[in-house]
């Protein structure tokens, strides 16, 4: 039983040192709800990052959480994919399960704001996928494909898989998720795909899509874009420099390179979704129990300095890693 106005969170103190911290929680007040977390996601490219200290100081605003709490490189509290239930504030929300992006912490206090109703049909597991959906969701309204496209998808991680699974569901589309590791073939097809080496993934594509996180991984997409392609690069590298090959036919096939992050709504549709209906957008796609095969692995919260450990210096093809309360 967690004594009543406490709580305890996850930090990260230094880089790759993590530790779980208690502090007293104040009654929430008329704009705030009390959520008593459920599970929480680990999103292992960004939030291993954020362990290991590898934010650059000219992101670090870019980069802070809507409820983080503390300053790169630490210590702080960062996180965004909780899921909990609403255990006091606004009469209408009582009782009622919530996604929030609110770092990993068993009790918390977050605005009315930025609460988003879990829908019934989305278990607590795949509902910490909300934030990655959200990616690949806006990854794909940067993107733009066209029906019958043939689309490349480099990097089988949670959110390359996403993306993968979102546009084979487009009319006409033919979709190869591309990934270093075999075990993949089984997921891609699961999600309705196919699957390929990088050695022979298919060239001319009409679109590709880059998740991998891998500078490599970036050469690949470029090689399999047709010409007057797109490849839009969704991988983010926090301060490691990346070598982009530019020679060889980059400019013969009048390719194009452009940037995704979620930060922002997608240009195409700034002028009419806010964050919030991009979010529930988001949550109601995770009805589909086929997601359930991005969950890898789960572990219990007070194991999460170990396991964050684990999964920042031996991933071992892990996908999304809950945390349980």
């Amino acid at each position: 039983m967690i004594e009543s106005g406490r709580a305890r969170a996850f930090w990260t103190l230094a880089p790759g040192q993590g530790g779980i911290r208690s502090e007293v929680l104040a009654e929430p007040d008329a704009q705030q709800a009390r959520i008593r977390a459920l599970s929480s996601g680990i999103s292992r490219g960004t939030e291993t990052l954020v362990f290991l200290g590898q934010v650059p100081p000219s992101q670090y605003e870019a980069m802070r959480c809507p409820l983080q709490v503390g300053d790169f490189p630490g210590p702080l509290k960062y996180g965004y994919s909780s899921v909990g239930l609403v255990e006091a504030g606004p009469a209408e929300w009582i009782g009622r399960r919530v996604f929030c992006l609110h770092p990993h912490q068993d009790v918390y206090l977050a605005p009315i704001g930025l609460l988003n109703a879990v829908p019934d049909p989305v278990s607590n597991a795949r509902a910490v996928l909300a934030a990655n959906m959200e990616t690949a969701v806006n990854g794909l309204w940067d993107a733009g494909p066209r029906l019958g496209d043939r689309i490349a998808v480099v990097g089988a991680g949670v959110v390359g898989c996403l993306v993968a699974a979102l546009a084979a569901r487009l009319p006409g589309c033919e979709v190869e998720l591309i990934d270093i590791d075999p075990r993949r073939a089984a997921l891609a097809a699961q999600l309705g795909c196919r699957f390929a080496l990088p050695d022979a993934a298919t060239e001319g594509a009409d679109l590709v899509v880059h998740a991998s996180g891998n500078p490599a991984g970036l050469a690949t997409a470029l090689r399999l874009a047709g010409f007057e392609a797109t490849v839009l690069e969704m991988s983010w590298y926090g301060e490691r420099p990346v070598a982009v090959p530019l020679g060889e036919s980059f400019h013969s096939k009048r390719l194009m390179i452009k940037s995704s992050q979620v930060g922002s709504v997608a240009t195409p549709q700034r002028a009419r979704w806010s964050h919030q209906r991009r979010m529930a957008l988001a949550l109601s796609l995770l009805a589909d129990p086929v997601f359930d095969s991005l969950i890898s692995g789960s572990s219990a919260f007070d194991a999460l300095p170990e396991t964050l450990a684990r999964l920042a210096h031996e991933p071992k093809g892990a996908l999304c890693h809950l945390i349980t309360y």
